[in-house]
């Protein structure tokens, strides 16, 4: 059985940073994408970040720059560095995975993931940022 679990997030003023992290259990790494998304109150999930098995990333417009994702497959672990926060960062973010197969065929899987549902994911973990 798949798992995923975020850890990091909190409640930052405008400029800050955090850094989010996701480990993983119960899957095989090399077989999936990883990347992750966020949701606030009232709006649809949005793409953030996607990295796949050869380290080739992806970003969304409104984060690139800013953000960074990475993994360290030995610990099954993906992170997400965020600086220089905006209040319009603010969300739930988490982890989620995609087969290999599907992630390169159909684009990646943040294009992935804005067309059909993630193969599994995390909780999550809350970000706040105050301006």
């Amino acid at each position: 059985q798949e798992h995923l679990v975020e850890s990091g997030g909190g409640s930052v003023q405008a400029g800050g940073s955090l850094t989010l992290s996701c480990v993983g259990s119960g899957y095989t790494s090399s077989h999936y994408c990883m990347g992750w998304f966020r949701q606030a109150p009232g709006k649809e999930r949005e793409g953030v970040a996607g990295i796949d098995t050869a380290g080739s990333t992806t970003y969304a417009d409104s984060v690139k720059g800013r953000f960074t994702i990475s993994q360290d497959s030995a610990k099954n672990t993906l992170y997400l560095q965020m600086n220089n926060l905006k209040p319009e960062d603010t969300g739930m973010y988490y982890c989620a995975a995609v087969g290999l197969y599907d992630c390169w065929s159909g684009g990646g899987i943040l294009q992935v993931g804005a067309r059909r549902d993630l193969d599994f994911r995390g909780p999550g973990t809350q970000v706040t940022v105050s301006s």
